[in-house]
């Protein structure tokens, strides 16, 4: 049996974006290491949300079009009312980084509980 005394430190340097999508009526909460991606206040982004890499029309991986990627799985789905507008909630728990898009069942309708995500991430 191998004993450690020492305690394990591990320290990110996270920033938590708030955004809001300029052509759907998206929102999104999301946790996101700026030790490795820095990322700025009003900076452009976009982000895709996919259950494989593979790009099978072109047998390449979507990971080539990014700079930030992240593997989770969505853990709960819920709806949030105001008035006669009912909105959809996706959480995604990235191995602790935390994302919640909020937006129409139109958009989000397609998401699936217990299901694992790809986060890719590229500035403009």
């Amino acid at each position: 049996m191998t004993k450690f005394s020492a305690p394990l430190n591990f320290v990110f340097a996270v920033s938590r974006i708030d955004a809001q999508s300029e052509k759907l009526d998206l929102h999104l909460l999301l946790d996101v290491n700026t030790e490795i991606y820095p990322i700025h206040p009003n900076e452009k982004f976009v982000v895709l949300l996919t259950e494989t890499l593979s790009d099978h029309s072109q047998g390449k991986s979507k990971a080539d079009k990014f700079e930030y990627i992240m593997h989770g799985k969505l853990y709960k789905l819920g709806e949030e009312q105001s008035g006669d507008d009912t909105k959809m909630e996706v959480y995604i728990s990235f191995g602790g980084f935390q994302m919640l898009l909020t937006g129409s069942l139109d958009y989000l309708n397609r998401f699936n509980l217990d299901r694992n995500y790809f986060l890719c991430m590229r500035k403009l």
